[in-house]
Formats: structure tokens, C-alpha cells, sequence
């Protein structure tokens, strides 16, 4: 099995963040909505969780979104050429909600770290809301 070098680099290319992975074959780009795809499969995976919900509850009327649009519930920066992510969730009522935002992040991290070989900071998780299942 041989070893790979991987240079790991920033770049906004029209104000969406992606990241590159350069090594001796070529340059691979994954955009910010990529990473913030796979944390949100992952996140919809955990038991407890309802689903996802709309980063911008400013309103106070939280919307949970659809499967297709899971993506707009996570918001993905980097720190360091570390990420950092943002997660806007609605949890099941009568769960134990340290138990199941442990189990979300812990989850999260280990999927994007897997899928994307890049490091992750943090994971944050602001709880919109309960909702009765």
C-alpha cells in the first residue's frame, strides 16, 4: 500500500467556501455544501433526532426541512484548515437531549473526518426545538 501526501488548502471561488486536497495525482475540490450534505445524512441517521431545520429561525417558527434540502440546516467554516460545523436541529421529545446531542456529534465528526479526510474541530449543535413524534 503506498502513502500519499496530501497538501490541504482553502479557496472561495464565488463566495462559497471549498477546500483542496492536492497530492501527487491532482487536486481534489470539495465545495462547502458537499460537507455540509454528508453531516447532514449523518445527523438524520442519530435516534432522537427529528430532523433538520432551517438555519435562519429568526422568526421564531422553525420549518423543518425535507430530506432533499437537509444541507440548509448545517453551516460548514474552517478554522485553521479544520472545520467547523454548525448544526440547526430538531430533537424527539422525551428523549434525554445531552444523550442524543453527544450521539449527534460524535457522529457527525466521525462521518465527515471519514469521508472527506479533513479534520474536525468542532461540531456545534443549536437545538431549534422538541417536537412529539
Amino acid at each position: 500500500m503506498a502513502l500519499i501526501e496530501l497538501e490541504v488548502g482553502v479557496c472561495i471561488i464565488g463566495g462559497n467556501m471549498n477546500k483542496q486536497i492536492n497530492n501527487e495525482y491532482g487536486t481534489i475540490t470539495m465545495s462547502s455544501d458537499l460537507i455540509a450534505n454528508i453531516a447532514g445524512e449523518a445527523a438524520v441517521e442519530c435516534y432522537g433526532l427529528v430532523g433538520m431545520a432551517a438555519k435562519s429561525a429568526s422568526s421564531g417558527i422553525v420549518a423543518l426541512l425535507k430530506r432533499d434540502q437537509i444541507g440548509r440546516g448545517v453551516d460548514v467554516h474552517f478554522e485553521n484548515d479544520a472545520l467547523v460545523i454548525d448544526l440547526f436541529v430538531v430533537i424527539q421529545f422525551g428523549t434525554k437531549i445531552s444523550v442524543v446531542a453527544e450521539n449527534i456529534i460524535k457522529t457527525v465528526k466521525y462521518s465527515v473526518e471519514n469521508q472527506t479526510g479533513i479534520p474536525v474541530a468542532k461540531v456545534h449543535l443549536n437545538i431549534e426545538s422538541v417536537r412529539v413524534q
